[in-house]
């Protein structure tokens, strides 16, 4: 396989210029491109020189030849690109490729909002137990287990995560509404710095799914003062996207300034259309908040539609200690008429995103058991219909019987509201999925069209076809944006010295061809990627090679000078 790989990239890469071998300077020089150097100053006519994992010439004419050299025809080259929030968490174990971001010049994938560890035993059984379509052995305990075992599969993309506090907190209190004793509360806050000296960039959590939802703000600020102290931001999914969302945003400003770490809002939006004019205030609230030298970001992903499960459309009380607590209470005739009740509560006091999106506005997207898989790609609606029943007590029945949260996408936000967000400058950009391919196990459900598109549609659409931004502000917002924020040293800038993520696309062709009906379609226009010097990426093909790496945090203890010390850590960002 390897070797075939090379001898494609032999074949199809123009050869050095005839010179002798004591003129060749560089493995690999990129010549004839467009740099847009992840600044967001204008990009300049000029080469990339790579020796190793980084590069070590980036400017108008690099000395020397290479013994491979790659003429970029006028095309773009940039920084790789990060996923601020991917959850290639299982299909990393599978497919080690991740080829739908890989496809999309993707070098780096951040997971977030809960983690692979740490695990007890019971979690460990409630995992497999669980498992859908893709299956794995869980032979990790910690996070940083769980990232080092990726990196010895041989991974194209690199990886890095935030621990969550959720994770954290089923270790320790389980999946039950309780709050922690100062003793418990201690523990987590051990869990969290042992993630933080295993190499994770932060705290993240998403607080409108149980048991996170739970946590009250002083837990969260504790756990991401514990963070802070290590070098590490807060990052979360917050309380309310919709009816409570300049509440949820406050929140998340209040842990920002109570633990002193800088914090990311995950996945920004407007969610229900009676919410949709809140996004002046919330745009309003961060920055003023970032004004006033409170570090606050966000990222996206560029749909109207979201993608969780039936959860979010029930009271958490219902869902109180698990999967299979939430599947027992719901065959419970009693049970079922109160949730019946509060589902169709105007005035919820919980996330109800099958209220705001409407059971016509609920599309199926995944399913575990084979029985039901025939209903993919169908609406709750269509479903409700089909069995003569309201799409509440449909939701009731496909949660029941497939054993499992079931994949939906809500249809949620405005299209408007999307262009305004892409355009702010704080506002990177983030998958919110796995890393599938269209093939395999992959193809057993369907995935959310930003799995293969969301980053290349940054390109195509809001730069190319609706002018929304330039060209050089979406790369600094697809590359050095992200890396600032987390702090990470020698990523997302075509600098010398920095690491080889190195993308290289034609503006004029790039384009996302996913969609909602037929979503197992990858992305075109990005033609080579190289992933800490290895090319990941040839004439837009995958190699194969396992260019990727684990990517830690400035906590890691196997750094030099590493380790959680109070109030040694500086964060570098931008307003």
């Amino acid at each position: 396989m390897r070797l075939n790989v090379l001898i494609l990239m032999l074949v199809s890469i123009a050869p050095p210029a005839m010179a002798e071998s004591a003129n060749i300077h560089h493995d690999i020089i990129i010549r004839n491109g467009l740099i847009y150097d992840g600044s967001g100053k204008p990009a300049y006519a000029g080469e990339i020189a790579i020796d190793g994992d980084r590069i070590s010439y980036a400017g108008p004419h690099a000395p020397g030849a290479g013994r491979l050299e790659v003429d970029a025809h006028g095309k773009a080259v940039s920084p790789g690109f990060i996923n601020m929030l991917a959850h290639p968490e299982e299909s990393l174990l599978v497919d080690k490729r991740a080829l739908s971001d890989i496809t999309q010049g993707v070098t780096l994938e951040v997971m977030g909002e809960d983690s692979m560890g740490p695990l007890t035993p019971a979690m460990k059984a409630e995992m497999k137990s669980h498992e859908g379509d893709i299956h794995y052995d869980i032979d990790w305990t910690t996070l940083g287990e769980y990232l080092e075992r990726l990196q010895s599969k041989g991974i194209a993309p690199n990886v890095a995560a935030f621990v969550g506090a959720g994770t954290v907190r089923i270790n320790v209190l389980g999946e039950d509404n309780v709050q922690p004793t100062p003793a418990q509360l201690l523990q987590m806050r051990g869990l969290v710095h042992q993630a933080m000296e295993e190499g994770a960039l932060g705290v993240t959590t998403a607080l409108i799914y149980n048991p996170n939802t739970y946590a009250k703000t002083p837990e969260l600020i504790a756990l991401a003062s514990e963070s802070a102290r290590c070098g590490g931001m807060y990052i979360a999914h917050m309380r309310s996207e919709g009816d409570r969302i300049v509440e949820a945003v406050q929140e998340t400003i209040d842990i920002a300034k109570g633990s002193g770490a800088p914090a990311e809002i995950y996945h920004l939006k407007v969610a229900g259309r009676v919410n949709w004019s809140k996004l002046d205030a919330v745009i309003n609230q961060v920055q003023a908040a970032r004004a006033a030298g409170t570090r606050i970001t966000a990222d996206m992903y560029l749909y109207t539609a979201g993608a969780t499960g039936l959860d979010v459309s029930m009271p958490a009380w219902v869902q109180e200690g698990g999967l299979d607590k939430w599947i027992a209470r719901l065959k419970d005739p009693a049970i079922r008429a109160r949730v019946l009740a509060e589902m169709r509560d105007p005035s919820p006091t919980w996330e109800n995103l099958l209220q705001r999106a409407g059971a016509k506005g609920a599309l199926l997207l995944e399913f575990k058991n084979p029985a039901l898989k025939p209903l993919t790609g169908k609406t709750l609606d269509e479903v409700a219909t089909m069995r003569g029943v309201s799409p509440e007590e449909a939701a009731m029945q496909l949660v029941v019987e497939d054993g499992s949260r079931v994949g939906v996408a809500y249809f949620l936000m405005s299209e408007d509201n999307v262009r305004r967000e892409v355009a702010l400058s704080w506002v990177s950009f983030g998958s919110d999925a796995s890393a599938p391919a269209p093939e395999g196990v992959f193809l057993l459900s369907n995935e959310h069209p930003r799995a293969y598109g969301n980053f290349v549609r940054v390109l195509a659409k809001y730069v190319r076809d609706d002018k929304v931004i330039s060209l050089e502000e979406a790369v600094r917002k697809l590359s050095a944006l992200p890396a600032q924020n987390l702090s990470l040293k020698d990523r997302g800038m075509l600098r010398k010295g920095y690491f080889a993520d190195v993308v290289i696309f034609d503006p004029r062709t790039v384009q996302d061809h996913a969609t909602y009906e037929h979503p197992h379609q990858l992305s075109t226009g990005v033609d080579e990627v190289w992933i800490n010097g290895i090319q990941a990426l040839h004439n837009g093909n995958a190699t194969g090679l396992p260019s990727g790496r684990f990517v830690r945090g400035r906590a890691w203890r196997g750094a030099p000078g590493g380790g959680c010390r109070a109030g040694s850590q500086q964060w570098t960002w931008s307003k």
